[in-house]
């Protein structure tokens, strides 16, 4: 499949990730379905890129008129079913195993045969969520960087049966998303997260030591050793339980204690202080 046959992309998920990828999905002339739970869900996905575009206007960032024509391209369906129009699918749901595998199912039995079925997985084995659908060589990992629309870094994850066909056109269609391309193997956390989750689960560790604030932390990490975020910013931006997630499945999958997460970040994420996306994670972001 070439990436001139891609005219329509379903995407599952109209939260956070999902609704970054549809936004650059439809800014490069696509027509994206966009499914959650329900039509409602769809919807109020789209109402809240269409806000954000909004705002890039106020600023001068972009024309109205780019704005106008990317939202033309976003469709909010009612369900995965839909995605039958689809040329191509992203799963972008919550970092939970049993539920990433359950969609992937579903979006397998919606979509043509030949369709490639990409998962916005940060973590999980692609081979594993592939082994839930009956096209396991036409599944992909395509993990976009948060926010989508800024970052430019979608990491490509081959699972054990995704054939060459497959991946060549994902690695296609991020470059023609103009984003550019580093690729992992199949393995817990894949290239970024393996690096990323440590890094945050260490800053969690030293505030809860008392090492330092939150403020001293991210500071030391910003000045320090010149990150444009402290890790628990980016933690708060990422979202706490995401960072959990991600944390959990690297300590289980590889075994070694250096990345059991921090009793903190667990008890925040019980709190349900997850973080920017909740009004208060490591910082109080004031109400939702």
């Amino acid at each position: 499949m070439s990436i001139e046959s891609i005219r329509t992309v379903g995407v599952l998920g109209a939260g956070q990730m999902g609704r970054g990828i549809t936004q650059v999905a439809a800014a490069g002339g696509r027509t994206v379905l966009l499914a959650d739970l329900s039509l409602e869900h769809a919807q109020k996905g789209k109402d809240r890129i269409a806000k954000g575009l909004g705002r890039l206007v106020e600023k001068g960032k972009v024309t109205a008129e780019v704005r106008d024509a990317t939202l033309a391209h976003i469709q909010p369906v009612d369900g995965v079913g839909a995605f039958c129009a689809a040329d191509f699918a992203i799963e972008a749901a919550t970092e939970n195993i049993d539920l990433k595998k359950t969609l992937m199912c579903n979006i397998d039995e919606a979509c043509r045969e030949g369709v490639i079925v990409a998962s916005n997985t940060s973590s999980i084995s692609i081979t594993l969520l592939a082994a839930a659908t009956k096209r396991p060589a036409q599944v992909v990992g395509m993990h976009f960087m948060n926010p989508v629309p800024i970052m430019k870094l979608v990491e490509i994850i081959r699972g054990l049966p995704t054939d060459d066909a497959t991946y060549e056109t994902t690695v296609a269609l991020a470059r023609d998303m103009g984003k550019t391309v580093i690729t992992s193997k199949d393995c817990a956390g894949f290239i970024v997260n393996r690096i990323l989750i440590p890094l945050i689960n260490e800053a969690c560790f030293a505030l809860q030591e008392g090492l330092g604030t939150a403020e001293d932390i991210d500071t030391g990490a910003k000045l320090g050793l010149n990150h444009p975020m402290g890790p628990l910013e980016l933690a708060d931006l990422i979202g706490l339980d995401t960072c959990l997630a991600i944390a959990e499945v690297l300590h289980r999958e590889l075994g070694e204690d250096k990345y059991r997460p921090a009793n903190n970040l667990r008890m925040h994420v019980a709190a349900g202080w997850l973080g920017r996306k909740t009004g208060r994670g490591f910082y109080d972001y004031g109400s939702k």
